[in-house]
């Protein structure tokens, strides 16, 4: 810990107490990361709302346009042809009521859920187990649909969910370290635009308060907003 804790400060010296430019964050980020692995790069929104009123509520999805840098696994409750038409577009796996009851029985080794509407009846079963781990399936964000296969194709494509916790932010990966600064660039700019289409028409006054860069172990490095708008 001692090691670490060394590095963390040091990287956390190099930042400093100023803002930067996302180019800049992101430069920075690459140079100061000292982990021994491919550190996912997460991207942390401080908005001017308060979430436990409803009409407050931010939440949204976005296909990131480099993707992730993660591979997700994906499973599809439907029935009939769907589960074909699930398998032809490379879910892990794809099924009906027998899919949710090894869910009911503890299986959670997926990381998306897609069910088409007429599933919904009894995936709803499955709240208490999927809920607190942010694996229901919901039309806001895309994932119960009867268009399984583009469902599919987006999450595979990079697609994230974002949703505002109970302190007013929205934080999402964005990438991995090892990926190009211009992709990283590109995807932070691709979450913010979405977070921004997403502001709730009852937010008053300033809607973005503050965007944060980090990575999984290292500290933040705080964006100047004032250049995100200049573009």
């Amino acid at each position: 810990m001692k090691t670490g804790n060394k590095k963390y400060k040091k990287a956390k010296d190099e930042i400093g107490l100023k803002t930067y430019d996302l180019s800049e964050a992101i430069t920075l980020l690459k140079k100061i990361a000292y982990a021994n692995f491919d550190e996912t790069v997460e991207l942390a929104a401080r908005l001017g709302v308060n979430p436990k009123y409803s009409d407050q509520m931010v939440r949204g999805t976005v296909v990131l346009p480099h993707g992730t840098g993660k591979t997700k696994k994906i499973i599809a409750v439907a029935q009939g042809e769907k589960i074909k038409e699930a398998q032809e577009a490379g879910a892990d796996e794809a099924g009906g009521e027998e899919l949710i009851e090894r869910i009911e029985k503890g299986w959670l080794d997926f990381d998306v859920l897609i069910a088409t509407p007429d599933m919904m009846k009894s995936v709803a079963k499955l709240g208490r187990i999927l809920g607190p781990r942010g694996l229901m399936p919901s039309p806001k964000t895309g994932t119960v649909t009867f268009d399984i296969e583009q469902a599919i194709s987006e999450v595979k494509a990079g697609k994230v969910e974002f949703k505002v916790d109970k302190g007013g932010v929205v934080h999402a990966g964005i990438g991995r370290v090892s990926f190009e600064e211009k992709k990283l660039v590109d995807n932070s700019l691709a979450l913010i635009d979405a977070i921004n289409r997403a502001k709730p028409p009852a937010a008053k006054g300033k809607y973005m308060k503050s965007i944060t860069l980090s990575t999984t172990i290292g500290p933040g490095v705080k964006i100047d907003l004032i250049s995100l708008e200049k573009g």
